[in-house]
This record gives C-alpha cells, sequence and structure tokens, in this order.
C-alpha cells in the first residue's frame, strides 16, 4: 500500500510561484511512476505533470510546459510541483498520483491518490 499527502497550495497572485509537495509512505520502495492532476470546477480531471520514479523521465501537460516542473527527492518519499508564472486558468484542486506499474497521463492508471490540495491563482 502506498498513502499520498500533498501540501503547498493556497492563494497566489497572476504571475506567481507556487511549490507543491506530495510525501509517499508505506511500500514506496514500489514506486514507479508519480503524477500530477487537477481538477477545477466544473471540469473533469486534467493531467498536469508525470515522473518516471527511478528514471527521472518526465513529461508535461501543454498548457503548463515551460512553467512547471516536476521532480522528486528519493531520500525524502516526497514528489514535487514547482508551477511558476501561473494564470487564473490554474486555480484547481490539485490531486498527486502514484502507481507501482505506470506512470504517463492517464488517470486510471494510478492506482492511488492523495486528498488533493487547492491552488487558487487571482487576477
Amino acid at each position: 500500500q502506498l498513502q499520498l499527502v500533498e501540501s503547498g497550495g493556497g492563494l497566489v497572485q497572476a504571475g506567481g510561484s507556487l511549490r507543491l509537495s506530495c510525501v509517499a509512505s508505506g511500500r514506496t520502495d514500489t514506486i514507479h511512476g508519480m503524477s500530477w492532476f487537477r481538477q477545477a470546477p466544473g471540469k473533469g480531471r486534467e493531467f498536469v505533470a508525470a515522473l518516471s520514479w527511478s528514471g527521472g523521465l518526465t513529461r508535461y501537460a501543454d498548457s503548463v510546459k515551460g512553467r512547471f516542473t516536476i521532480s522528486r527527492d528519493y531520500a525524502k518519499n516526497t514528489a514535487y510541483l514547482q508551477m511558476n508564472s501561473l494564470t487564473p486558468e490554474a486555480t484547481a484542486v490539485y490531486y498527486c498520483a502514484a502507481d507501482r506499474a505506470a506512470w504517463g497521463m492517464v488517470d486510471q492508471n494510478y492506482s492511488y491518490w492523495g486528498q488533493g490540495t487547492q491552488v487558487t491563482v487571482s487576477s
């Protein structure tokens, strides 16, 4: 089993930055991929960024390329999402997801999810 806890959300002005953290616990030695998804009010869940845990490969949604960076710290079993140049369109609940076999853009491939952290970008 894996447990995921996100933190770092909050209120920021447009153009600002936030760094989200996702701490994994439990069988962290089995993590293959971790990703960030988001869900805005009234919309479906949207892929943001993905990381292959051991290889360090990354993928990003076109809407965040060049502004968001996903990374990990093995020693802390933590994944991060650095978000720069934020726009009001980034307002959403951000979820961390992990899986023992998958990584990538498809949310159905992830077995473990955090509770989410709210990001609000004011104009």
